[in-house]
Order: C-alpha cells, then structure tokens, then sequence
C-alpha cells in the first residue's frame, strides 16, 4: 500500500493534536490569571466604594433644595465606581469623583469630563459639578488653595492657579496640557435663578510635592 495515501491523513491529525494542545495551554493560562486577579479586583472595587463611603455625607448648608432632594434619592440606588476622592480642604469640600457628567452623576458627586486626563495621568484632567450642589463652594476659592486627588495607591496635590469666567461654548479650558493640570468646571453665576449663561473655570497645577502614597 502506497504510503503517501496517508501523508495528508498524517498532518492533519498532527495539526488537530497541535491546536488542540495550544488551545489547553492557552485556557489553562486563562484560567490561572483569572483566579489569581479576582482577589485583587474584589480589594480594588471594595477599597474604591469605600472611598465613596468615607466621604460620609456632606455639607448642604449652601445647596439649592432641588439639589439636595436629588442627592437623597439616589441614596439608595447603587452607584458606580469611584475613580478618586476630590478634596478642598479649605472649602471643606470632599466628594468623590465618578466617570461622566450626566444629571444623575453630578446629582450624586462630581464627575470626570470624558476625553480629559484621567487622574494620575499627565496631562489636563476637568472635573464638572453642580453650581449649587457640590462645587457652591467654588464660590469662595482662591489661589493658593490646595486641592487633593486620593486614589487607591496615591495622592495628587494641587495649587490653585487662577480662577476665570467663560461663556459655555469655551471649550479650550479642557485642551490638552503639556504637564500634569486640573480644570474644574460648574455653571455662573452661582445663584443665578434658571439655566445659568456662564462657566465658572478653577485652573490648578501640581504642588511641589504632589506624588505621596495614600493614607488609605
């Protein structure tokens, strides 16, 4: 019997055991690193909902009672998860900072601006919120003040450059920076009755020392 009959045969059942092979290689590796980083991930989300948790609850004094009825009814409604705390110590502001910037978001806490930097990341990071919710305060900043981004494994501290107004087609203040840069952004002026014409802008840039590991 002609033995290259079988060649084709030969191959195919070779390559069928190669792949097969590969591919228990390949789910095994897949199922190692999944069960190693499940841990890990369950510490992070719990560690990340417990810096929303510790922000406790804040300071209404200055909110609007449209503002605080919408903070209370989302109480009970599971959140996403926190990206950051934002602090100003001398407002007495500490929120945390979730991902968008829809109603619901920044009825909850402040929110991270899509296409900006996202923390720990050089680069112009805006973070938006209601002008008589959690950013009131903003009303009384001035430079100098130094505002922290605490995340997981770091904090970033800030220094307040300056502070300007911008009609709202003024989309610059979030351009791109060379350098590390916080931008927050509410609604001018503060306690102007209806939807507000102007942006009120926070510009603040790294202090000397602005890497340190989290307390937390």
């Amino acid at each position: 019997m002609d033995a290259t009959r079988f060649r084709p045969l030969w191959l195919a059942e070779r390559v069928a055991w190669t792949v097969g092979l590969v591919g228990l290689v390949w789910w095994g590796t897949f199922r190692a690193q999944a069960v190693a980083s499940t841990p890990h991930q369950v510490e992070r989300f719990t560690a990340l909902k417990n810096l929303m948790r510790d922000a406790g609850t804040p300071d209404q004094s200055l909110w609007s009672p449209e503002r605080v009825a919408a903070w209370r009814a989302l109480l009970l409604e599971a959140g996403p998860t926190p990206m950051a705390v934002l602090r100003i110590p001398r407002i007495g502001l500490e929120v945390p900072v979730l991902p968008g910037t829809d109603d619901r978001t920044l009825d909850r806490a402040v929110g991270h601006i899509a296409g900006t930097a996202l923390p720990a990341v050089d680069g112009n990071m805006g973070i938006a919120g209601h002008r008589d919710g959690f950013f009131r305060g903003l009303k009384d900043i001035a430079a100098g003040d130094q505002i922290e981004v605490d995340m997981l494994s770091e904090k970033h501290t800030y220094r307040v450059e300056r502070t300007w107004v911008v009609d709202p087609t003024d989309v610059s203040v979030l351009d791109p920076t060379p350098t590390r840069a916080l931008t927050l952004v509410t609604c001018y002026p503060f306690y102007f009755i209806g939807s507000a014409p102007q942006r009120f802008i926070v510009r603040a840039v790294p202090s000397v020392v602005s890497h340190q590991p989290s307390d937390r």
